[in-house]
């Protein structure tokens, strides 16, 4: 199976930016479309971006969209999410997943390959 390791969280102001990463081991990245959820204390894991497995295709949450960017490097087995105007209300654990059931993509039930989660705080 497939491994999955995120990174790049961290503490950041409000209306900053920040760049999260998901490598990926064991199994070739391209042969997943790919997502990030996120977890907020005392909420359920939401969906926030998805993109094709070719990195043709992605759409958004609309709670993220014009501020975050779903990106992949199949080369590099690495998939991307760009965060622009963060804000209070992003501060959660992210996780990356790697998409296992068609017509699934925005729920939680599209995917049995999870990183361990990096955690982003967004300040006042």
């Amino acid at each position: 199976q497939v491994q999955l390791v995120e990174s790049g969280g961290g503490l950041v102001q409000a209306g900053d930016s920040l760049s999260l990463s998901c490598a990926a081991s064991g199994r070739p990245l391209s042969n997943y479309a790919m997502a990030w959820f996120r977890q907020a204390p005392g909420k359920e894991r939401e969906f926030v971006a998805r993109i094709s497995r070719s990195g043709s295709s992605t759409y958004g949450a609309d709670s993220v969209k014009g501020r975050f960017t779903i990106s992949r490097d199949n080369a590099k087995n690495t998939v991307y999410l760009q965060m622009n105007s963060l804000k209070p209300e992003d501060t959660a654990v992210y996780y990356c997943a790697a998409e296992t059931r068609y017509g699934l993509g925005r729920t939680v039930q599209g995917y049995d390959h999870w990183g361990q989660g990096t955690q982003v705080t967004v300040s006042s």
